[in-house]
């Protein structure tokens, strides 16, 4: 028969197997969290609407502002596309389409970017460029620095942030995703800039008569309608970052 002493020490064996084994396996947890979490498996704990704060706007005040989701591809500093000229303040945003259907924003940020070698020899060069090209699927790309100046509006260059849109058909009608990314965008930049969607949002027609960005410029109530859904957005955000 089994004494207490042999009883006595399977326990205590038993007890410091299972907090080896125990202690393991927590060790094991917090590594395969920590690697999953470096990994982006698991995102950081923050709201995917969560407002960031930007630096000084065009009146010298922080503020928040909504997250916008983009990538940066600035122009290569030159002449005919990113001059570098500052842009000093903001007056309004101007809406355009690139007139080059089916092409994407990276393809219409190249054509800016390669001005440059384009423009060789030619006694008539184009200067062309715009601060913010919408592709199809609705990816932004951000080509020229919001101080900056872009060769996009003729005379409201230097007062106007330029937006480029790009559109599957000749009619120049953006797709849902191009829409909408433009919604997001506008509504940014009307709230950095204390910018009121309904009239100071224009298109290049409104400049100088070219019929750009096309679909907005045949179809007047559609126009109307994008500065409204603007105008809405602008609401509830403001709302939103007010906590």
């Amino acid at each position: 028969m089994l004494n207490k002493d042999f009883w006595k020490k399977v326990n205590k064996s038993t007890v410091i197997r299972c907090i080896i084994i125990l202690g393991g396996a927590a060790v094991f947890i917090l590594l395969l969290v920590l690697i999953l979490h470096i990994f982006g498996a698991i995102p950081d704990a923050k709201n995917e609407e969560e407002p960031v704060k930007t630096e000084e706007d065009q009146h010298g005040a922080q503020k928040l502002l909504p997250k916008l989701n983009l990538s940066v591809d600035l122009l290569t500093p030159n002449k005919y596309s990113r001059p570098q000229l500052a842009l000093k303040e903001v007056n309004a945003v101007v809406v355009h389409y690139t007139a080059n259907p089916g092409s994407d924003a990276k393809d219409n940020r190249d054509y800016f970017n390669n001005l440059p070698i384009k423009n060789e020899g030619r006694d008539n060069p184009t200067f062309a460029s715009s601060h913010f090209i919408i592709g199809l699927e609705g990816n932004i790309v951000q080509c020229i620095p919001l101080n900056e100046m872009a060769y996009a509006s003729n005379d409201r260059n230097s007062d106007t942030i330029a937006i480029e849109c790009c559109h599957p058909k000749k009619n120049g009608k953006f797709t849902n995703a191009t829409y909408e990314a433009l919604i997001e965008l506008l509504t940014y930049a009307c709230i950095r800039f204390d910018l009121d969607p309904k009239t100071q949002i224009i298109r290049h027609y409104d400049i100088t008569g070219k019929m750009c960005p096309k679909y907005f410029v045949k179809h007047e109530d559609k126009w109307e309608k994008l500065k409204q859904d603007v105008y809405d957005r602008v609401k509830i955000t403001q709302k939103a970052l007010e906590g």
